[in-house]
């Protein structure tokens, strides 16, 4: 089993990080390979809606965003770990859903064979540092519908408001434990 960790706060060592090593961690407990990949070190630009994939459904930039579509087309199992900011998705998350443009274009426009959805699962963790269940909600109808494009059948989140200090996740009464167990059900197939 082959668990693809997505962090993508610029943060290191930030409450997203740690909730999303936790739940790697969680999926390592029960034998699953993971990876984590973390998008603020990756050199890659935007879409640019040039087009380039309407043929072939693979994208023309050449940068560091080629890395990500191997591992995401390999990945049996995501986690999308992902801060709020200003109510939805960091710059790095938005740019990297963006750039899967090709996914879309390769699924729907060219109609090119598909992994079989229901073999790859995804979650979403998620920390916010003020209590606004609608800035949630809006992150998380992104990350189904980047899911869904990537093929991977969307099957929970966890979402944290009110952490907004460096590693004051650490102290949250269940956070820790419950993203450890998310991981590990995940991994297993339990989710």
């Amino acid at each position: 089993m082959k668990v693809l960790g997505i962090a993508g706060s610029p943060r290191e060592n930030g409450n997203t990080r740690i909730l999303l090593e936790k739940a790697l961690e969680g999926a390592r407990s029960v034998g699953a390979e993971t990876e984590t990949v973390i998008l603020n070190d990756l050199d890659f630009c935007g879409c640019q809606e040039c087009g380039g994939c309407d043929e072939t459904g693979e994208c023309i930039y050449d940068d560091e965003m080629q890395l990500l579509y191997e591992k995401l087309e390999k990945a049996e199992r995501l986690i999308l770990a992902s801060p709020i900011f200003f109510g939805s998705l960091p710059s790095q998350v938005k740019m990297m859903i963006d750039r899967c443009q090709c996914f879309w274009v390769g699924k729907y426009i060219l109609k090119k064979p598909q992994p079989d959805k229901s073999n790859r699962k995804g979650i979403f963790i998620c920390v916010g540092g003020m209590n606004r269940q609608d800035f949630f909600e809006a992150t998380r109808k992104l990350v189904k519908i980047f899911y869904a494009n990537v093929n991977v059948t969307y099957v929970g989140d966890i979402f944290y408001p009110g952490v907004d200090e460096v590693g004051a996740i650490a102290d949250h009464p269940t956070a820790i434990d419950e993203a450890f167990e998310m991981g590990k059900n995940l991994a297993s197939g339990t989710l």
